[in-house]
């Protein structure tokens, strides 16, 4: 059993990762914080736990925080976490940051998207990418443990199987990926409320949308040396939760989409939570599990390369993922708390 803290439990991602540490058999929750909601109770805020543990959301103090937990959660918006790992990891936590702090390796790189000098650069180097399918090993060891994304998820796995191939050009490879309105957090802007979003599809972000230099960076370490580019169009649905992704790139050679599912079930062998599919996922496959559904497909008649897949943004995009690292760190089973 370890005790676990989660800071920033009061958005989104917080509130859905709660719900997955309540019902993990191995982890207890220690300490709950919110700036927002500091003194109030967890089931105030959110009355679903009403039944759950009585804890108190307390405000942002890592020092406290350290002295009740084991591990710590990280579910701040990005350019906050930075600022304070250093005191966790210093009590000796291990930390699992849920925003974009510890993704980038290069903090020129981070500073060019993100508008911010990092001010734990030291740290970018040790941190593991939360990514349990392509790093499960070194994941058992780490310290800092940075959870991609959500549509890194669903983008990175997508193209895994098949980037190191040289069937196709790397640097010219087109993603269109869509969201539900929680993709974008608690925020109290009208634009992302589902009311205005009703009847509505839109394509936002591109062609620099900051997750960008991310999904490269983790494609290009799968290929033998080269730089993946790729144009990246993010684009809001009018749901609440959940991310599809078609990748389309021309092809160097004939290769059959029979030959293609063997390659990614091949691939993905040993990965529990992901499915290979015969035919196209649909998202509604994906809401509310952990799970990832993925097609490959290549179209004759055009010479393209067809890949799909879905996700929850909350969970295997956010939430859940992180749970799945705290697994494979701590020794427990993988599913452990996520089926």
């Amino acid at each position: 059993m370890i005790d676990v803290a989660v800071v920033g439990a009061a958005g989104y991602t917080g509130r859905e990762l709660l719900k997955i540490l309540f019902k993990h058999p191995d982890v207890n929750l220690t300490c709950i914080t919110s700036n927002t909601y500091s003194n109030y109770g967890l089931a105030e805020v959110f009355p679903e736990f009403a039944n759950k543990k009585p804890l108190i959301f307390e405000s942002h103090n890592p020092e406290a925080i350290a002295e009740k937990c084991d591990a710590v959660f990280l579910c701040l918006p990005h350019k906050e976490s930075m600022s304070i790992v250093q005191s966790f990891l210093k009590n000796g936590k291990t930390v699992f940051d849920l925003s974009a702090d510890f993704r980038l390796k290069d903090p020129d790189i981070y500073t060019e998207w993100y508008k911010v000098e990092h001010i734990a650069a030291e740290l970018l180097g040790k941190a593991v990418y939360g990514l349990t399918e392509l790093y499960r090993g070194e994941i058992k060891n780490a310290k800092v443990v940075a959870i991609p994304g959500c549509y890194p998820t669903s983008i990175i796995l997508g193209l895994a199987p098949v980037i190191s191939q040289k069937w196709f050009d790397r640097t010219s490879i087109v993603v269109n990926t869509v969201s539900g309105s929680s993709g974008l957090g608690r925020k109290p802007d009208s634009r992302y409320s589902l009311s205005e979003l009703d009847g509505n599809f839109y394509a936002y972000g591109a062609p620099l949308h900051r997750h960008t230099p991310e999904i490269e960076q983790e494609l290009s370490k799968l290929t033998d040396s080269e730089d993946v580019k790729l144009l990246f169009i993010p684009h809001l649905l009018p749901v609440a939760r959940g991310i599809y992704t078609t990748i389309t790139t021309k092809l160097h050679k004939k290769i059959d989409s029979e030959e293609l599912t063997g390659i990614y079930k091949s691939y993905f062998h040993d990965s529990k939570f992901i499915t290979v599919c015969n035919g196209f996922p649909e998202m509604q496959w994906a809401v509310g599990t952990n799970q990832v559904f993925i097609g490959a497909h290549s179209d004759p008649r055009t010479g393209t390369l067809i890949i799909t897949s879905t996700i929850d943004n909350l969970i295997k995009g956010a939430g859940g993922q992180a749970v799945q690292c705290l697994n494979v760190r701590y020794g427990f089973e993988e599913t452990k708390g996520l089926i």
